[in-house]
């Protein structure tokens, strides 16, 4: 058949009606999907909020839908379209060039999203994400409240913890350094408190951990672990201090179990996120080998006692020559 000018155009025509009914029509048809059981309408100021993630462009880069497949601070939970029951349009992007933001409400607390809508470098070194300075410290407020709503009943309950840890948090920081220190220390369980470093503290493992801490640790914590990194101004209680760990040693030896478990899960009430689905085990342990040698200057590797050393210490074994067993004996009488 002959390709004429009028099939192109009523061809075209076809394929653009189809495209608008795809992302126009049908959305709006669908829009009326029923009610989640995570569903609460969302408030005044969470409303404002989510105008300026629009105005700003947010959406072209974070989803509202987590994939079945995803590993991220989503994961909890696979949004659903009737979470987002009384929103037009809906907001689930495509991008993905951040993460997901679907369950966001509560994974950190207020402070920390301030200090990450005014420079997300901050409290993420190697965000792509733009400064959002210029919005005004009143939309910021704005966009907070919005982002700290998504997951809506599930994540109330998140903001709730950390809103009541975040007292319990000020209150220890505020009664000095000894205490605060020893407070962070009772939230770590009894058996993590005494448990040595798992990773020979070679050169190695340190310049790998200093890498984990120049990626994820530096903005808080500062280029020396004085707490005093870009974020700390934001941050309330401040960062974490590492040059005033070694005077609370446990028993004078260890201190590696209470920095694993930290990294890993985080410390509710303060901006120090959970890092378990960002770093492997290995890359925990090596970042608090490198913060132990260079900010407590200390190393209780040498205090394991449990006599099983990691799988790969830097040395290999002396080779094993096997022992030919009896097989059957052929013509030429040798073993096969």
């Amino acid at each position: 058949m002959k390709v004429t000018d009028g099939i192109i155009i009523i061809g075209s025509a076809c394929v653009v009606l189809a495209a608008t009914f795809s992302t126009v029509f049908w959305p709006g048809i669908t829009i009326g999907d029923p009610k989640s059981a995570q569903f609460r309408p969302i408030h005044a100021l969470e409303d404002k909020g989510r105008h300026k993630y629009i105005d700003n462009g947010c959406l072209y880069c974070h989803s509202q839908y987590i994939r079945p497949q995803d590993w991220g601070i989503g994961a909890e939970r696979i949004a659903q379209a009737g979470d987002y029951h009384d929103q037009q349009p809906n907001l689930l992007g495509s991008e993905r060039t951040g993460p997901d933001l679907s369950q966001e409400g509560g994974e950190h607390p207020d402070d920390w999203q301030y200090a990450h809508f005014i420079n997300p470098r901050t409290v993420r070194p190697r965000s792509l994400m733009p400064r959002f300075e210029y919005v005004g410290r009143s939309d910021i407020r704005a966009l907070i409240a919005y982002v700290q709503s998504l997951g809506r009943k599930n994540a109330d309950i998140r903001v709730a913890h950390q809103r009541r840890w975040k007292i319990a948090s000020v209150r220890a920081y505020r009664s000095g350094p000894d205490a605060n220190i020893l407070w962070l220390h009772s939230r770590v369980p009894p058996e993590w408190r005494p448990m040595p470093t798992e990773t020979a503290v070679t050169h190695a493992s340190v310049l790998r951990g200093e890498k984990v801490y120049q990626d994820y640790c530096v903005g808080c914590h500062g280029p020396v672990g004085d707490g005093n990194g870009p974020a700390a101004p934001y941050l309330i209680p401040p960062p974490l201090n590492f040059t005033t760990l070694r005077r609370h040693l446990i028993d004078n030896r260890y201190i590696g179990g209470i920095l694993y478990y930290q990294i890993m899960n985080g410390i509710t009430g303060t901006a120090m996120p959970y890092f378990k689905k960002d770093l492997e085990s290995a890359k925990i342990w090596d970042v608090g080998n490198y913060v132990e040698q260079y900010f407590i200057n200390h190393d209780d590797a040498r205090y394991r006692t449990d006599g099983i050393p990691p799988a790969y210490e830097g040395r290999q074994a002396p080779p094993v020559t096997p022992t030919p067993k009896p097989g059957p004996v052929g013509n030429e009488g040798a073993v096969r």
